[in-house]
């Protein structure tokens, strides 16, 4: 059955914590809402998926950082499209404001 709703809906008010929702998952694709603000990856270790991942910020800003060292800085509307196993941490987000972000994981 279709459903309708609203992305920009159900956003937590107390971010202490970095929000997830997924929104569908199936067998080869999940796509999940995240929501940060000041958040970052924990200091130690690495994002390394089975699944290559496109993630979008459709509000605020974000750096990630990657095992080869290059940063990618992220605004309202950019997007990127992350291999599997290629290792990655979000090392920034704005601390004064929501960053929304789409991430599909596919494939891999």
């Amino acid at each position: 059955m279709m459903q309708k709703a609203d992305f920009f809906s159900n956003i937590a008010k107390d971010l202490t914590d970095e929000f997830f929702e997924e929104i569908l998952v199936s067998k080869n694709v999940t796509i999940e809402k995240i929501i940060s603000k000041g958040h970052t990856s924990p200091k130690s270790g690495w994002y390394d998926q089975d699944k290559n991942e496109w993630v979008m910020v459709l509000k605020g800003e974000a750096i990630l950082s990657f095992e080869d060292e290059k940063q990618v800085h992220l605004k309202s509307g950019e997007y990127i499209d992350i291999p599997a196993h290629k290792k990655h941490k979000v090392s920034w987000t704005k601390p004064d404001e929501e960053t929304i972000w789409l991430a599909v994981f596919y494939g891999g």
